[in-house]
């Protein structure tokens, strides 16, 4: 009965110190294969190689230049300034924080400024689509061209190209912008003058005019009166008139508009010829005066009468 009491004890004190041995060195996994000893190992993830990345961002920006050729419109412009707008802005982000080789890290910085710059530039000239500095599309499409941001993208692209990251980025071909004008006194419509009226302009202001007597809402005789000179039509038909003004800068003959800081308005009272014993003569003045008896609407371009 002895040895059968110790033979009992010595098989627990074995299952003892098995299990403490386990304890000690992570004991085993599930199905009884070992575990790994030590602290918990952590992948580290690769890096995303650059010009992928280059790629992803600077594709967006190069789809949205590529759409400015088949713009017909200014709004449409817009349009695609809006598009070239977010993704100039997500790129500069995106490559602000891109990881690159210390090669080209410097470039990937200046890129990513060049992009937020070219953001602001096309910012810029939609601001002034909305402000009627710029009026016609070809005007628009010169102020992108000016843009500093634009270049600066190009130039950067094609170090990063020559260091072995190519990208597919294509300026358009952008007009240049233009100053066009006309002779002063040059009749843009002219009617068949066979009355006895006159009709004079005076403009002391700062940029050029057409104007534009309108009858039943149709322009009759429009005269081009350069900035700071005075201009007449003679020979005015009967009939009560309205008075149309538009101002601005680079006239394009083709469109019969000023493409560049475009202002339209109609003068509020109009002005009657009738023959009889004095031919009736009117004269208005385009600039303020402190004695002025005219007041002036501003006119939905849309529903200006064409000169």
């Amino acid at each position: 009965m002895k040895s059968i009491g110790k033979a009992g004890l010595a098989i627990g004190s074995a299952l003892l110190l098995a299990a403490c041995s386990g304890s000690s060195t992570g004991g085993t996994a599930a199905g009884g294969a070992p575990s790994a000893g030590g602290p918990a190992s952590k992948a580290t993830p690769s890096a995303v190689p650059f010009g992928p990345v280059l790629s992803k961002n600077i594709d967006p920006v190069n789809a949205a230049l590529t759409q400015i050729s088949g713009v017909k419109s200014l709004g449409e412009f817009d349009g695609v300034l809006s598009t070239l707008n977010t993704a100039a802005h997500e790129a500069s982000k995106a490559l602000n924080v891109a990881d690159a080789p210390a090669a080209v890290a410097e470039d990937r910085h200046d890129l990513a400024n060049a992009l937020s710059v070219l953001q602001e530039d096309v910012a810029n000239v939609r601001g002034a689509i909305k402000a009627r500095d710029v009026c016609a599309l070809g005007s628009a499409e010169a102020k992108l061209g000016d843009s500093q941001g634009l270049a600066s993208v190009s130039t950067l692209l094609t170090k990063l190209s020559a260091a072995g990251y190519s990208t597919t980025f294509a300026v358009p071909q952008l007009p240049k912008q233009q100053s066009r004008s006309l002779d002063n006194g040059t009749m843009v419509s002219k009617g068949k003058l066979r009355g006895e009226g006159v009709f004079k302009v005076d403009n002391g202001g700062k940029v050029d005019a057409v104007v534009s007597l309108v009858l039943n809402g149709k322009a009759v005789h429009s005269v081009f009166v350069a900035k700071g000179q005075k201009a007449s039509v003679e020979g005015v038909e009967d009939g009560t008139y309205d008075v149309y003004v538009s101002e601005g800068a680079d006239w394009d003959s083709a469109t019969k508009a000023f493409t560049q800081n475009c202002a339209f308005t109609k003068f509020e009272d109009n002005f009657p010829y009738e023959t009889g014993s004095t031919s009736t003569s009117w004269e208005i003045t385009l600039q303020p005066v402190a004695d002025g008896n005219a007041k002036t609407n501003d006119v939905d371009p849309n529903s200006f009468p064409q000169p």
